[in-house]
This record gives structure tokens, C-alpha cells and sequence, in this order.
């Protein structure tokens, strides 16, 4: 293979004529953590919502919950963001359409709802699985000592269900800092995005996407060391995640 290797590349000024190429993946990653926080934050509110829904023993509510699963569940997130972007502005009134199309930064804003909303799906899953995984006592416990409904799930069931299923919601929250590199595609220059305009622009494309994918590695690592800490500290012994007891002999 006939390639120049040129590590230096990092160092050389990139076409904005202000930062190195290494500097301008640096803003690259820095797009990428701010768009996975917010959607992230965005995904755990509607998704424990959601989740809290289709346990409730209310079959209308039960069914809405449902339907919201299955509706951002089902469509890929490229479309998604396809229309957030360009066919959401479209439906609502003009003015108002106008004003989205010309807000600045509008693709990190479509990135954080459409990652969201995404993503809250498979959190509404994962806080389903944990709430059903507990014994029905709990809940029956809680009703029987005079606490209403929505106090039950946010004092007791909610509570141990997060607990539970922290070791599925860090790969949530990793799979929601991989999926942000989609979006790129509706403009937004965060590290991926980064990598492919330093690749176009220097044509050191292995050099580009190394260092992107060394960033990633890096990020996960940090994240999956981090929750590891909080799972050991929060782990509930005889459900998901907990270590097996040693048994004496």
C-alpha cells in the first residue's frame, strides 16, 4: 500500500486558519459529551417516565406507553433525525418553522431531542424490566402502609429499580455517546464529523480516524471505570449485577 504516514498532521494549522487539526478534534469531542449529557439526561426523564407507565395498572396508560416504545424504538435513528431536522420544521406553523431552521447550533439542539427520544425507548425498557423484576409485595407493601401510587414508585420501586438495572444503563449511556456521531449527518461538528473533515481536508484519513477512534476508547473507558464504582457501592445482592456470595466449606 502505497500511503504517506504523516503523525505530524495533528500539529498543522487546519483550514479555519485557528487551531491545529488535534485542537479541532478536541472541539470535536467536546460536541460529542455536551450532545450524549443533554440527550442522556433527556432519554432517563422520558424513559423512566415511560417505563413507570407500562407497569401502572392502568390499561389506557399502559398502551400510550407502549405505543411510545414501539414508535422510537422501531424507526432507525438516521431517520429520526432526518425528521427532526428537515421535516419537523415543515409541520409547524411558518413562523415558528422559520424560527428553528434559523436558531444557531439548530443541529445540536435536533441531535440532543432526536438521540433523546431514541434512547428514552431503551431506558423505558430497561426500567420496565427492573420493576417487574422485583417481588409484587413491594409494591403491595408500600399501598398497604398508606402511601399512594406515584409515592410507591418514587420512594420504593423506583429506588431499588435503578439500582438494579445500572449495569444496562451504562451501556444505554455508552451506546448514547457512540450514537452521537450520527449525527453528522444533519451538520453537526462533533468528533466523527471532525475526523472526516480533517481526513478530506489532508487526506490522512488512517491518521484521522485513529485518533477518533483512540477519543472513543478513552471516553468509554473513563465511563465504564466510573460505573463500575457505583455499581460496586449501590449493587443489590441477589439481583442483576451483584457478585455471588462465596460459600463457606
Amino acid at each position: 500500500m502505497n500511503y504517506h504516514w504523516n503523525w505530524g498532521i495533528f500539529w498543522e494549522i487546519s483550514p479555519d486558519g485557528a487551531h491545529t487539526y488535534f485542537a479541532t478534534l478536541l472541539l470535536g469531542t467536546m460536541w460529542t459529551l455536551l450532545t450524549a449529557a443533554f440527550a442522556w439526561i433527556l432519554a432517563l426523564t422520558f424513559g423512566t417516565t415511560i417505563g413507570v407507565l407500562r407497569t401502572t395498572p392502568i390499561p389506557g396508560l399502559v398502551r400510550f406507553a407502549n405505543a411510545y416504545v414501539e414508535l422510537f424504538r422501531n424507526i432507525p435513528l438516521l431517520v429520526q433525525m432526518f425528521l427532526w431536522y428537515f421535516v419537523f420544521p415543515e409541520l409547524v406553523p411558518r413562523e415558528f418553522g422559520i424560527w428553528l431552521k434559523q436558531l444557531p447550533d439548530a443541529s445540536f439542539y435536533t441531535a440532543i431531542v432526536a438521540l433523546g427520544l431514541y434512547m428514552s425507548a431503551r431506558v423505558a425498557e430497561q426500567v420496565r424490566a427492573g420493576i417487574l423484576s422485583m417481588p409484587s409485595g413491594q409494591r403491595l407493601a408500600s399501598l398497604a402502609l398508606g402511601l399512594t401510587l406515584p409515592q410507591a414508585y418514587l420512594y420504593v420501586l423506583l429506588p431499588m429499580a435503578f439500582r438494579i438495572i445500572l449495569p444496562p444503563l451504562t451501556s444505554e449511556f455508552l451506546n448514547t455517546i457512540k450514537n452521537s456521531a450520527v449525527a453528522l449527518t444533519i451538520g453537526l461538528m462533533e468528533l466523527t464529523a471532525r475526523a472526516r473533515s480533517m481526513q478530506e481536508f489532508s487526506f490522512q484519513v488512517f491518521e484521522a480516524f485513529t485518533a477518533a477512534t483512540i477519543i472513543y476508547i478513552v471516553i468509554n473507558i473513563l465511563v465504564t471505570f466510573a460505573m463500575r464504582k457505583v455499581e460496586q457501592r449501590v449493587t443489590v445482592p441477589g439481583y442483576l449485577g451483584s457478585k455471588p456470595q462465596a460459600v463457606g466449606h
